[in-house]
């Protein structure tokens, strides 16, 4: 176990460079599955999640040749079948909630799957469901091993099929299509999520030689192909790892810039931290974020108070949700946050609170957050990260305290943001890693 010890009240200033999309890196690297041929993979993120997935593709007999920094080949030509009935490889597929990106490519490619229940975040309810009921659709068996409490899934004859999806899941999405690819006839996938990072997968499956059509709509055609071949891909800039500099830039900076953002790749988030008061300015593909002494609310045009609430792209991702209520706590102004999609994801601000926070949290799903107006600084503490969001939120609120704090088990920062201590502690914060 580690923990990050901060000073508070030390400004940012400098350039700071995004790492490769957490969520596309986990895609893309499981896509490496369904050929045999060599995939070449730009921009991966050194963090724990990728890292703990990379592992575990080795285990299975994937060959992977890291060629430089955040660049790896993969060769999925001799893999361990039998590695995936074994005790071992259930255990880590449970602790790792991206190892369940691998079910498509494995029914497409090979016809059979396991699956084991994945671990990740704990921030409520996050079925599955979605992804099974594609894969029924599409000519999937399930049969329950009592014994290691897993599903062996059985898929030897996929074929296409229109499926309208329950609900627009990224994860769902991106697992039905690399099942789908190598599916006899066409597969029409509606109400499917349509992210930039579904775009890129669906973009690297075609240059693979897959048809898929619909490329950033929810209704996504897929005419199977018999193989699959090698590709060079890249991976894009992690938006909401750009959403938490603009967020630590606005409460801490005296001026950030934020490097290479591919900006037609962010949606409406500059856009919400302009309602939440907060320049951002465009310099190409840069964003520039000066410094702030003071940032109101907007309201809407009746006068009633803000809301901020999550919702499928091109909406507000959830994964910022916790980032824009730290933010909120400085403003001038009141704003109403609505978490749709977690139960538990609101329940740190308890943590907020502690810090001298004006939040009321409504129930599970709402959270109204009072502005100090930056007239109060919020107190230093010692707190725990109870996910990757919610911790990147806090180490925020600390930079911005007045005082010494403490967060423990900062694996959780870990598993999505990559060496996030020395890159802020370039520009200007003081946080020490401790080992406890």
């Amino acid at each position: 176990m580690a923990s990050f010890i901060i000073e508070g009240g030390h400004p940012l200033s400098g350039t700071i460079t995004p790492q490769g999309a957490k969520n596309e890196a986990l895609e893309v690297i499981c896509a490496s599955l369904l050929t045999e041929e060599e995939v070449t993979i730009k921009n991966i993120p050194d963090i724990l999640d990728v890292n703990n997935l990379i592992n575990l593709l080795r285990d299975m007999g994937v060959k992977v040749n890291k060629r430089g920094i955040g660049e790896y080949t993969f060769k999925a030509n001799k893999l361990r079948l039998d590695y995936l009935e074994s005790t071992t490889f259930v255990k880590k597929c449970s602790a790792l909630r991206g190892s369940v990106l691998m079910i498509g490519p494995l029914l497409a490619r090979f016809g059979k799957a396991v699956v084991a229940k994945p671990g990740g975040d704990k921030i409520g309810r996050r079925r599955l469901d979605t992804h099974f009921l594609g894969f029924n659709k599409l000519g999937a068996q399930f049969i329950r091993n009592d014994q290691n409490d897993t599903f062996i899934i059985d898929a030897n004859n996929l074929r296409g099929c229109y499926m309208l999806l329950d609900e627009a899941s990224v994860t769902g999405t991106a697992n039905i299509v690399m099942a789908a690819v190598m599916a006899k006839g066409t597969t029409t996938i509606y109400n499917a999520a349509c992210e930039p990072y579904i775009q890129q997968l669906c973009k690297m499956l075609n240059n693979m030689g897959a048809k898929i059509s619909g490329i950033g709509s929810n209704l996504i055609t897929i005419e199977g192909v018999e193989r699959l071949s090698g590709v060079t891909h890249k991976v894009l800039p992690d938006m909401i790892e750009i959403g938490s500099f603009i967020g630590m830039a606005a409460m801490v900076g005296n001026g950030v810039r934020i490097k290479n953002v591919s900006l037609d790749n962010l949606g409406i988030i500059p856009d919400v931290y302009r309602r939440m008061g907060i320049r951002v300015d465009v310099e190409g593909d840069d964003l520039l974020i000066p410094h702030h002494d003071r940032y109101e609310i907007d309201s809407f045009i009746d006068g009633s108070i803000m809301t901020l609430a999550d919702a499928p792209w091109p909406g507000l991702t959830p994964d910022l949700l916790s980032v824009l209520i730290v933010v909120a706590t400085q403003a001038r102004g009141s704003v109403l946050f609505h978490q749709k999609m977690f139960e538990s994801r609101l329940f740190f601000v308890d943590k907020l609170i502690d810090m001298g926070a004006n939040i009321i949290l409504c129930d599970p799903h709402r959270a109204v957050v009072i502005g100090h107006d930056h007239e109060k600084r919020l107190r230093a503490g010692r707190m725990s990260s109870p996910d990757i969001r919610a911790g990147i939120a806090l180490l925020i609120a600390a930079m911005s305290a007045d005082g010494v704090s403490r967060i423990d088990n900062i694996e959780q920062i870990d598993r999505g943001y990559e060496d996030i201590e020395a890159r802020l502690n370039q520009l200007g914060a003081r946080i020490n890693r401790i080992s406890q």
